[in-house]
């Protein structure tokens, strides 16, 4: 393999880990909140490839318009599920982390039949009619499409922009509290209820960034979120459960490995790397790599 071709394939990795990291990021956001595991996160993704569908076709509105409008409905869905279901299965005193698997699971199952039940299995794309769409940027022999570089801008922006919030801010440093001790904070007055919500609405949100991201360079159909759903519980696996930095930099080591596990194996193995990388942290450092146990 050349110079050149090594580049183009690192580029590329690192243009969809950076993407890879910002769906992480939500998961391990409310894992490291309240130890329960999202399993309908990738449904999450997938709700928002179809909102961002949904502007496009029937309001003529282009996904990079359309991101934050996206952004702010899945912050509202988010926290609505957390009020009407998942609230709910914590109260439960028998088997509680079963109920809490289950409750998540069982939404993800009804996301996806409702979503096949209204718009069809049907594979839907916004391809070239988005403003990016088909363009590429060519920088030193390196060809970058425009929605992947967009997605990996946004990517950085939105973690950026998290950081700040968590460390700046009066919400930031409340969801940190709750984060290391869910019970002292209730004695100095912070709604853990309240927290839990807009945790469940932020970690909503930022995956829904992901998706209106993703709706501009790839198919949108009712099972696209379990892939990436996937890929998502191994990469914060990797980071470290509840680390939000540990999860954005899994996200670009899980890009990087792919695109090298495509060079290497047929296109249709890629995925094949990230599963070695993973039993490999999982044996060597089972709290990840930057997770504690």
């Amino acid at each position: 393999m050349t110079a050149a071709a090594l580049s183009q394939v690192l580029a590329s990795g690192l243009l969809m880990g950076l993407i890879y990291g910002m769906i992480a990021v939500g998961l391990s956001l409310i894992f490291g909140l309240m130890d329960v595991v999202n399993f309908a996160h990738g449904e999450f993704m997938m709700l928002a490839m179809y909102a961002t569908f949904g502007c496009f076709v029937f309001f003529h509105i282009d996904p990079v318009l359309a991101l934050p409008l996206v952004a702010a409905l899945m912050f509202i869905f988010g926290a609505s599920v957390y009020a009407g279901v998942v609230r709910h299965a914590l109260r439960v005193k028998v088997n509680a982390g079963m109920v809490q698997i289950f409750a998540t699971f069982g939404l993800a199952t009804l996301m996806q039949g409702a979503v096949q039940f209204f718009f069809t299995p049907d594979y839907r794309n916004i391809g070239d009619s988005s403003w990016l769409g088909g363009k590429t940027l060519e920088l030193g022999g390196i060809f970058m499409p425009w929605p992947q570089l967009f997605g990996a801008a946004v990517s950085l922006i939105a973690f950026g922009g998290l950081f700040l919030l968590m460390k700046h801010t009066d919400f930031g440093r409340a969801l940190e509290a709750t984060r290391e001790d869910k019970g002292a904070v209730a004695l100095v007055g912070i709604d853990s209820n309240r927290v839990f919500a807009l945790g469940w609405g932020l970690g909503a949100a930022l995956v829904g960034v992901a998706g209106a991201v993703l709706s501009t360079f790839y198919y949108i159909h009712p099972q696209v979120g379990a892939a990436f759903g996937t890929i998502a519980y191994i990469t914060v696996a990797l980071g470290g459960f509840g680390s939000v930095f540990g999860a954005f930099a899994a996200g670009i080591v899980v890009g990087l490995v792919e695109a090298l596990t495509a060079v290497v194996l047929p296109p249709a193995m890629k995925s094949m790397g990230i599963y070695v990388l993973y039993l490999a942290v999982i044996f060597l450092r089972p709290q990840g790599l930057f997770g504690r146990l």
